[in-house]
């Protein structure tokens, strides 16, 4: 009977996400500029202005000398990243075998988008991308998320930190996180994108840091691009009453 109840569950929670649309990385990113987000608008972890795909990057006190060209331009980042699920896949692990060299894909990254469509899939989910400032994502890599100190130096004014291959975000954005993660750790089980260290971390910062009117709104918009739904933010943004 057990047994019977847990695939029944996995079953309900399959055939929430069964019907939702495949965007490509490439294809998502334009979605997200043209149809998502406003063409001026503020990055997600730093709140730097961006017009299009430009940055300003000193209005929001953006400290950065490591990559300076992409200090002025505007990227979309995986809240989870792709390293993160990639690793769970054959072609990311046996790229060279796979994918050789003189076929141009033999990255892990490029290998495992030629060859798998489940990975396609994962690396072009809406939900999982964000704006942000390109230095800040090249400095994030594939970095996990923790809460440093607040004697940490930030990067910028709104406290995003970085220390040891750590990441820190600032406060206002790690409930956004939490439920991004959530979202992707039911919609691809077994690709150990939520680790049972960094379980509770998120669910604390669910609790601490509820949805906001522009979270909804930009998961709803999402949702009817990608046909799914983000449930760990849109059950609470009906709750509240900031969607009908």
């Amino acid at each position: 009977m057990t047994k019977l109840i847990i695939l029944l569950c996995f079953l309900l929670n399959f055939n929430a996400y069964a019907s939702s649309t495949m965007i490509s990385f490439s294809k998502g990113k334009k979605l997200l500029a043209n149809e998502v987000y406003p063409k001026k608008g503020k990055t997600f972890y730093c709140d730097c202005d961006y017009n299009g795909s430009s940055i300003r990057p000193k209005n929001c006190g953006l400290q950065l000398n490591k990559y300076k060209k992409r200090k002025y331009k505007l990227e979309w980042e995986h809240i989870v990243p792709a390293h993160a699920f990639g690793q769970s896949f054959e072609e990311w692990r046996n790229a060279k075998s796979i994918c050789p060299k003189k076929k141009k894909n033999s990255s892990p990254r490029k290998c495992a988008r030629k060859k798998n469509k489940l990975f396609r899939e994962m690396e072009g989910n809406i939900h999982n991308l964000v704006p942000s400032v390109g230095s800040v994502n090249a400095l994030r890599s594939n970095y996990s998320f923790t809460a440093l100190k607040d004697s940490e130096i930030p990067v910028c004014r709104a406290g995003f930190k970085i220390r040891n291959k750590k990441v820190s975000p600032p406060d206002e954005r790690r409930g956004d996180i939490a439920r991004i993660y959530m979202y992707m750790n039911d919609k691809y089980p077994g690709r150990g994108i939520i680790s049972n260290k960094n379980k509770k971390l998120f669910m604390a910062w669910d609790k601490l840091d509820p949805v906001t009117q522009e979270e909804c709104h930009i998961s709803q918009l999402k949702g009817k691009l990608q046909k799914d739904e983000n449930k760990y933010t849109i059950n609470q943004c009906r709750k509240k009453g900031y969607l009908k």
